[in-house]
């Protein structure tokens, strides 16, 4: 029987607050803000966001990921498909060749939030500056044609 590919980790010991800054939405040329994660722990990392999203935002249901920005985005060989947060599992998904350095958040209005990931390892000061400068950011043509794909395929291969 196969088994759908998931992130498997031990919980880290102290969890800072997230450290997430969302902006106002202006249109799909821009993202939608940034993220800078604790580690590069896709299990922990993506539980915590999907925890600890803000509600106002919504509920986050599914999660696009950019493989690089993580130590074990695949599991047997193919992409991650699911993270155990505290409410049960939410879908996730990647592709192969993304590397947009982005994470890609559908939230239950069907609103998709796009995430600039600062990577965690980022001197506290450039992050901070990072972050800030996230709401300005336009994404790169070949981004969106990468986030088009999601529509149309399924992710995790």
């Amino acid at each position: 029987m196969a088994t759908s590919p998931t992130a498997h980790s031990g919980t880290l010991p102290v969890r800072e607050p997230l450290r997430l800054r969302l902006r106002n939405p202006t249109g799909a040329e821009h993202v939608d803000g940034a993220w800078w994660p604790q580690s590069r722990d896709l299990q922990a990392e993506a539980a915590d966001l999907v925890d600890n999203f803000p509600p106002e935002a919504g509920q986050v249901d599914r999660l696009l990921f950019s493989r690089p920005d993580w130590d074990s985005p695949t599991v047997g060989g193919r992409g991650v498909s699911r993270i155990r947060a505290r409410r049960g599992w939410v879908q996730a998904g990647s592709f192969a060749s993304d590397d947009t350095h982005l994470m890609v958040l559908s939230v239950a209005s069907g609103r998709r939030l796009r995430l600039v990931v600062v990577p965690s390892d980022t001197d506290p000061v450039e992050a901070a500056r990072r972050v800030h400068a996230a709401g300005g950011l336009e994404l790169e043509r070949d981004d969106e044609a990468d986030l088009a794909r999601w529509d149309d395929e399924h992710p995790s291969s």
